[in-house]
């Protein structure tokens, strides 16, 4: 009987499979697949960026679980995957940030601190006696020449994007910015659009509770969570829409 291919070759991160795999980095990446949907949306007005955050039980309150963190005043991130490994990343972008703030006395690019997280996730695809980050961060800011947003992955790739998604529903949500995605998108419709995208990668089960988002604007490069009563009015909007396209069907 022939051995199974992959045999062993999932034990450390440093060894190659017969067929140029990294079995660790594959697995991360599943960890990634397993978290809930997390996704960054581009417009000319600034960057949005939405997760779903479902509670696992009734009995958690749901403003403690945190998916959206602030890196810096112009910058943010959208996490899915590990929490323990998103928050490393998270405390290792601030650190970055304020760093570069000291050393060079302006803010850090949106990309150079994507790079430099990627970095850190490369580093640890390629040494014995650690495992990659089970977390895919989506990076968002803005700078000098405009909105950036990025996807980093658990091997250490870096992409930028107009609009992505990370997590459990990434798919869905991306068949859906193929479909509805304009260049001159406003921040507005780009609110509108990551909510259809979350509404879809979700089955319907989108609720006041379960969103949380953030936006940096354009014009004062400001990072900014949404309040309570503003994501209430879009999600209650979502939902008419909704409600009113599958009448139309």
């Amino acid at each position: 009987m022939q051995p199974f291919q992959g045999a062993g070759y999932d034990r450390a991160i440093t060894v190659f499979s017969p067929d140029g795999r990294l079995f660790q980095v594959e697995y991360a990446r599943e960890a990634v697949k397993r978290g809930t949907t997390s996704l960054g949306v581009k417009s000319v007005e600034g960057i949005v960026l939405v997760v779903d955050k479902r509670p696992t039980s009734k009995l958690v309150e749901p403003k403690s679980i945190e998916k959206i963190f602030q890196i810096d005043d112009h910058i943010g991130a959208a996490t899915s995957g590990l929490v323990a490994d998103a928050r490393a990343l998270v405390e290792k972008a601030r650190m970055e940030s304020q760093i570069n703030k000291i050393t060079y006395n302006e803010p850090i690019r949106v990309d150079g601190l994507a790079k430099k997280i990627c970095d850190m996730k490369q580093m640890y695809t390629q040494h014995g006696g650690v495992r990659p980050f089970g977390s895919a961060l989506i990076i968002g800011g803005v700078n000098e020449s405009g909105c950036k947003l990025f996807e980093t992955d658990p091997s250490g790739a870096l992409i930028e994007y107009k609009a992505t998604a990370i997590g459990a529903g990434r798919q869905i949500a991306m068949d859906e910015f193929e479909k509805k995605y304009s260049e001159d998108i406003k921040l507005d419709e780009a609110i509108e659009l990551a909510l259809d995208a979350v509404y879809e990668a979700t089955e319907g089960k989108t609720t006041v509770e379960s969103v949380e988002i953030a936006i940096i604007d354009a014009k004062d490069k400001k990072f900014r969570k949404l309040a309570d009563d503003e994501i209430t009015e879009h999600v209650e909007e979502l939902l008419i829409r909704k409600s009113k396209e599958e009448e139309e069907e």
